[in-house]
């Protein structure tokens, strides 16, 4: 299944990321494609603080290559930026397979993954469209689990 949404501002981009951790639970991955300044990071930063108790900061984890959260209703959140990998087995490394059996996990850079992309998540495409800050997001995914969390996602 596939959806595709222009998105008009930075604002609109949050509010869809906003939406869309409302509806996530446990073991759901989220794989964000784009080019660099495409709005990955925007995207996830909006959805991981709309999930979180308290307020916090939430960096890119371009050096870091992972960070983690605690959300509000006790589900545990992966942020992973992957570009810096250049081998899968250092994926394995950072407990990232693992983490996509039990945590939300947002993924920059999921070509990195390789092999151990996972068949059920979901992909998210942003790619820039005519005007400056407007953006097409393209949601595309396979499993089942997705369809009645996406069916009225995008207004």
């Amino acid at each position: 299944m596939q959806i595709t949404c222009p998105l008009s501002s930075p604002d609109h981009t949050s509010a869809l990321a906003i939406r869309l951790g409302a509806r996530l639970c446990s073991g759901d991955t989220i794989l964000l494609h784009g080019d660099v300044g495409a709005g990955k990071t925007h995207f996830a930063r909006a959805l991981i603080q709309s999930m979180l108790e308290i307020s916090e900061d939430v960096p890119s984890p371009t050096f870091t290559l992972v960070q983690t959260y605690n959300a509000a209703c006790g589900l545990e959140i992966w942020h992973a930026d992957l570009y810096r990998l250049s081998d899968p087995s250092e994926i394995e490394e950072l407990g990232l397979i693992d983490a996509m059996e039990h945590a939300v996990c947002l993924i920059e850079w999921p070509d990195r993954l390789a092999t151990l992309r996972p068949q059920d998540a979901l992909d998210i495409s942003l790619l820039p469209a005519d005007a400056e800050d407007h953006r097409r997001l393209t949601a595309t995914w396979s499993d089942p689990r997705w369809d009645d969390k996406l069916t009225d996602w995008i207004p």
